[in-house]
């Protein structure tokens, strides 16, 4: 049984390259209050490498990283702030 995290917006950067998927996260994360989630489908290599741990350095909450059978992966990150946990 899969648990499905809500989101509160998504984003598909699997047509962008490295530095920019992490750009366009960030811009895509601006947009949301502190707290609020955002689905990411980014591509494998630098993207999935690179993404989540920038996300990390900035304090946010990826939430879980799941690969699709496509090679292509789902991130959903939690936006950071006040955060209840």
């Amino acid at each position: 049984m899969s648990e499905t995290i809500k989101t509160d917006s998504t984003i598909d950067i699997t047509d962008v390259v490295c530095p920019i998927t992490f750009v366009k996260v960030k811009l895509a994360l601006e947009d949301l209050e502190d707290g609020q989630t955002l689905a990411v489908h980014l591509n494998d290599g630098e993207p999935i490498q690179n993404v989540p741990r920038s996300l990390k350095d900035e304090d946010h909450k990826v939430l879980s990283v799941k690969k699709r059978e496509d090679g292509t992966y789902d991130l959903v990150v939690k936006k950071h702030g006040l955060l209840a946990d």
